[in-house]
């Protein structure tokens, strides 16, 4: 099971940051949740700027996002 980062009710930038934290350990396979459109954007951003693979999901007001190797 992977790790999952809970990142809702943080603002920006502290999502990004803690996402940055977790690839800089050697993390490539991780969850991180959040709850808002905007930390959604900026975390998958910084996925694919790391050169690792995201994607979304929504669950209620949740946004999941699945880390992974490309």
């Amino acid at each position: 099971m992977s790790e999952k980062i809970d990142a809702r009710g943080l603002s920006c930038p502290q999502p990004v940051v803690l996402t940055q934290q977790a690839i800089k350990k050697g993390l490539t396979e991780f969850q991180v949740l959040v709850d808002t459109v905007v930390s959604k954007e900026n975390v998958l951003r910084c996925v694919e700027k790391n050169k690792l693979a995201g994607s979304a999901a929504a669950d209620g007001e949740t946004f999941i996002i699945s880390v992974s190797k490309k």
